[in-house]
């Protein structure tokens, strides 16, 4: 049975995960080459790509990994022709990795503000230069860049550079979709709320609720509709549809992955 990303070729940023479980590019690496996707995967920790091979099963082996620094424009360079060098091209580029940092302006330091959008915003903007060249030559393309709910609303904390790099992937997107639409490069992005993920553990916890994990959850769960709480797979899959020929008329907009939180009024 084909698989719905067969011959084609994706570069992932983020594969791998912090910690343990399904974190949205660690996911969404799986899911493609589970679709028959050629996945160049990087990350800037190989071990937690290691973690994201095991996972994958039989699908590992469409799986290719490289260590990627994305503060470094020369590293995501060397990167994008080592994956074209490799496979002969690039179809998908998915733009996973960021975080946020706490504080709104007045407690924020200017390094910390500088290195949010260096993280969330300028990886984005780097990776597209070098593989839109190799998208153009293809004539062909879908690019998709994860956001976060945080970039649209208030998500019950100050993150303020979180915020705006967020919303600025969101715009970004939309401006490049239009530039690109004559070349058939598709360019969306995905939203993702409040999901289950191991930056959860590893990070958040300790930053809001003391590393009190569970009550952070708790708080997490009470603002979203559904009964059950999200994870990288859910974003995983909504990025396939958008990676996919499944989605060849969709370009510029998004697919918001929060279980409903979004629409809530309260």
């Amino acid at each position: 049975m084909a698989g719905r990303l067969d011959g084609k070729i994706a570069f992932i940023t983020g594969a791998g995960s912090v910690g343990p479980g399904w974190g949205n590019g660690r996911a969404t690496a799986i899911r493609f080459a589970q679709e028959g996707a050629k996945v160049f995967a990087t990350d800037i920790d190989l071990a937690n790509l290691d973690e994201t091979l095991k996972l994958a099963g039989d699908a590992a082996k469409n799986i290719t990994t490289a260590k990627l620094d994305i503060f470094q424009a020369s590293a995501i360079e060397e990167s994008i022709q080592t994956c074209v060098r490799k496979f002969g091209g690039i179809d998908i580029l998915v733009n996973v990795v960021g975080g946020s940092a706490k504080g709104g302006p007045v407690e924020m330091t200017e390094e910390v503000w500088d290195a949010q959008v260096d993280f969330n915003l300028k990886s984005v903007f780097l990776t597209c230069k070098y593989a839109l060249p190799e998208m153009i030559k293809r004539e062909k393309g879908s690019i998709i860049n994860f956001a976060s709910t945080s970039g649209t609303r208030w998500t019950g904390s100050a993150q303020i550079a979180y915020a705006a790099t967020k919303a600025g992937v969101i715009q970004f997107s939309k401006v490049l979709a239009v530039q690109y639409a004559k070349q058939s490069i598709r360019v969306n992005t995905i939203v993702p709320g409040q999901l289950h993920t191991p930056m959860v553990e590893t990070r958040l916890a300790k930053q809001r609720v003391g590393g009190d994990v569970e009550l952070l959850l708790k708080q997490r769960q009470s603002r979203i509709p559904l009964p059950f709480m999200g994870d990288g797979r859910d974003t995983a899959n909504a990025a396939l549809f958008l990676a996919s020929d499944e989605s060849r008329f969709i370009t510029g907009t998004e697919i918001v992955v929060d279980g409903g939180m979004s629409v809530r009024c309260d």
